[in-house]
C-alpha cells in the first residue's frame, strides 16, 4: 500500500472512537488528521478497566469536534474513498448506535455509560 499524503480522505481510530477525516500533515509516526465526521462514538468509562465501575475513574468521553485536528498514529489511519456523511448526522448516528449497544445488556457499567452518553447528547444537540 502506498503512503498516504496531505489531502487524502481517511478513516481513523483515535482512542476508543473512529472518525472520517482528511490528512493535513505527515508528522513522522503520526498524521495530523482533521475530523470531518464520526464513524463510532468513543466508549465511556475507564478504558484501562473496561466494564468496571468500582474503584475507577469513570470518564466521560466526547467525540472529537467537527474540523478538530488530532495527531493519530499512522497504523490507525486507513485510506477511505466512500462518502463522508455530514458531521452532525454522523454524530447522531454514532450516539444512537452506542446507546443501543449499551441497552442490549443490563449491567451497572452499561447504565453508567449510558447516563454519561445522555449527558453528552444534551450538550451535543441542544
Amino acid at each position: 500500500m502506498s503512503e498516504l499524503k496531505a489531502g487524502d480522505q481517511v478513516i481513523a481510530h483515535y482512542k476508543s472512537g473512529k472518525y472520517y477525516g482528511k490528512i493535513i500533515e505527515d508528522r513522522g509516526r503520526f498524521y495530523l488528521v482533521e475530523v470531518l465526521a464520526v464513524a463510532k462514538h468513543p466508549m465511556q468509562g475507564d478504558l484501562h478497566n473496561p466494564g468496571e465501575t468500582e474503584d475507577v475513574f469513570f470518564h466521560q468521553r466526547k467525540a472529537l469536534s467537527h474540523y478538530e485536528k488530532a495527531n493519530i498514529a499512522k497504523s490507525a489511519v486507513k485510506a477511505y474513498d466512500g462518502d463522508v456523511p455530514p458531521y452532525e448526522d454522523s454524530l447522531r448516528t454514532a450516539v444512537d448506535e452506542l446507546k443501543a449497544k449499551l441497552e442490549r445488556k443490563k449491567t451497572v457499567f452499561n447504565q453508567k455509560a449510558k447516563d454519561q452518553l445522555i449527558n453528552l447528547e444534551r450538550s451535543y444537540f441542544s
